[in-house]
């Protein structure tokens, strides 16, 4: 890898209007929603509303501490079904679709990419370090677009003042071109009416996917988005389409399991699937039947 394409790498900025008044949050996330198609076999559909999910999640991430972590979920009656997207703070993403090859009917002229989801409910779980058990909120979808559904959890649940931004590009063969979001949050003290001027000049913004492909990076996108106000940089993280699930974690889970289910797996091997990443791990009958062996003499 060239020093160019290193610098082109799917990351995120975090920065602050010179005045103190906002902060912004930019991120590339193309390669992140490449890999979320080819890990899922994707639709068009799926590919562009979970990239918009993992990407707005990445975004509310980079406000989160270590590795603590958000997770969104969209339940709709539309034909995808329901999307879940996880991130954190570091920069690790990962996300699955109930219904991978959904599509819509796009000869009808009033199909919306909204109708994917449709109508149903947001959910977002906080995983925080000084919380014993998840902080969750649960709003009602108003769109189903994924970008003003987030905005308007943040308007409701957060009471933030926001504007938030996300955009998956695909080119005539159905390939991904780029993908990549922003936000932009009021901090106390600003001057009422800034983050409406704000919100303003993002609903005429250009798409983030094409400024990223006219090699516009997250720094000049940043500035841009802000402008004519002035931003500095806070920091930058690199972030990537990435899992935790393993063979222990696996086993571990099947160890969780009552006496009376793993008796019924005795004598067979299991192959078991993550389901936010497709990974597949067989699990033989011999470790099969230690863990029914563990689980038996623990009941004595």
């Amino acid at each position: 890898m060239n020093i160019e394409e290193f610098n082109f790498k799917d990351r995120l900025i975090k920065g602050i209007t010179t005045d103190g008044h906002f902060k912004i949050s930019v991120v590339k996330t193309t390669e992140v929603v490449k890999t979320a198609r080819d890990n899922h076999q994707l639709s068009l559909l799926n590919t562009v509303i979970l990239g918009r999910a993992l990407t707005a999640t990445m975004l509310l991430a980079s406000e989160l501490k270590g590795e603590e972590r958000i997770r969104m979920r969209m339940d709709g009656d539309g034909p995808i079904g329901f999307i879940v997207a996880e991130a954190n703070s570091v920069g690790e993403i990962r996300g699955y679709v109930k219904n991978p090859a959904a599509e819509l009917d796009y000869s009808n002229p009033e199909t919306e990419l909204g109708d994917g989801i449709g109508l149903g409910i947001m959910t977002f779980s906080k995983v925080l370090y000084n919380e014993a058990e998840p902080k969750t909120s649960t709003i009602e979808l108003i769109k189903g677009d994924v970008n003003s559904d987030v905005a308007h959890y943040l308007a409701q649940s957060e009471q933030i003042p926001s504007a938030l931004l996300t955009d998956v590009g695909i080119d005539e063969d159905g390939n991904v071109t780029e993908a990549g979001g922003l936000m932009i949050q009021r901090l106390p003290g600003a001057p009422d009416g800034q983050i409406d001027m704000l919100q303003e000049r993002l609903g005429s913004f250009p798409p983030i996917d094409e400024l990223l492909a006219d090699d516009q990076y997250i720094d000049e996108i940043m500035n841009k988005a802000v402008s004519p106000l002035k931003a500095k940089e806070l920091n930058r993280q690199p972030v990537d389409f990435f899992c935790r699930c393993s063979r222990k974690r696996f086993l571990n889970a099947l160890a969780m399991l009552n006496y009376e289910d793993l008796k019924e797996m005795d004598g067979e091997g299991q192959e078991m699937v993550c389901q936010y990443c497709n990974n597949k791990e067989f699990i033989s009958k011999d470790e099969i039947e230690k863990i029914v062996m563990d689980a038996q003499a623990k009941m004595n």
